[in-house]
């Protein structure tokens, strides 16, 4: 095999280790964090702030990914599902992946070097944040929880990256975003369910039992009962609120497809919340479009 064929066989597996293949875990970490910076911005964030935090989301998605199935190598090689990720498979090794990593990490430190102080210091809670979820699962009964914390922390550096600090606003949108996270990644792990109870990890799909379903409409009603408080708060008009009838309207079709628990269709209802996401942040980037506030170039 030429060095060439060599260079681009290790690329593919890189790339499969940061799942830029799926691309859905980035687009679930960047819409929140979209909403949280054109609310701190009042819709004019700058486009440079923009771009660090779409790219910062990007790296730092596949840097925890890398982490993840380092610190989870062990349990996915049993899951159907994970059993041919590159480092359950064997075809990466540790040291590679931890390179990768640490290389991922370096950059994603470099984009935040150009914002201010308090964001620099949070970004440090975050990456703490990132490297140790794969360790909640197992002690944690809802780890789903830990990880919309996780994967929420975009929303407060948003606001302290054009604030230089944190307004309750910005805990609610963080608050909101953890019950997000706990219903999509409930109906993420009951398609792992059998799998993760025969090798012991802990998820809120065991944790839930046979009200699984419920918790998870339960979790969506939470968020979008926050999102219309910070609406009112925020005194947003009615394209704010259409941007939340059309979640509403994803969330109502995910309770279709989980209600039969089956696996493919959990999986469906896991993925489609990118429209659930999407749909929130359309509403705000209209709310505030209609008010004349662009971000600034």
């Amino acid at each position: 095999m030429s060095v060439a064929a060599i260079v681009k066989e290790r690329l593919a597996l890189y790339e499969r280790l940061m799942r830029l293949d799926k691309p859905i875990g980035t687009l679930l970490l960047l819409w929140p964090t979209l909403w949280a910076v054109w609310i701190a911005g009042s819709g004019r964030p700058p486009w440079v702030v923009v771009w660090i935090f779409a790219l910062g989301t990007l790296l730092m998605r596949s840097a925890g990914c890398v982490l993840n199935d380092m610190a989870d190598f062990r349990f996915d090689a049993h899951v159907e599902r994970t059993r041919e990720r590159p480092l359950a498979a064997g075809t990466v090794s540790r040291a590679e992946a931890l390179a990768l990593a640490a290389v991922l990490i370096f950059v994603s430190f470099q984009l935040v070097l150009f914002l201010n102080w308090q964001t620099i210091a949070l970004s440090v809670v975050a990456l703490f944040l990132a490297a140790s979820y794969p360790f909640t699962k197992r002690f944690l009964a809802i780890p789903q929880a830990y990880l919309g914390i996780a994967f929420g922390f975009g929303i407060p550096m948003g606001f302290t990256a054009q604030l230089e600090m944190i307004p309750p606003v910005g805990w609610w949108l963080l608050a909101a975003n953890i019950f997000w996270a706990i219903a999509y990644d409930t109906e993420y792990a009951m398609v792992d369910r059998n799998d993760d109870i025969r090798i012991g990890i802990k998820t809120s799909a065991i944790t839930f039992g046979r009200f699984d379903v419920a918790a998870v409409m339960i979790s969506y009603a939470a968020m979008l009962a926050i999102l219309v408080y910070v609406g009112t708060d925020r005194v947003f008009g009615w394209a704010y609120y259409a941007g939340l009838v059309a979640a509403a309207g994803t969330m109502v079709y995910h309770y279709f497809l989980i209600r039969g628990r089956e696996r493919m269709s959990c999986f469906k209802a896991f993925l489609h919340n990118n429209w659930t996401g999407a749909a929130i942040f359309a509403g705000i980037l209209v709310e505030f479009a209609l008010k004349g506030a662009w971000p600034k170039w």
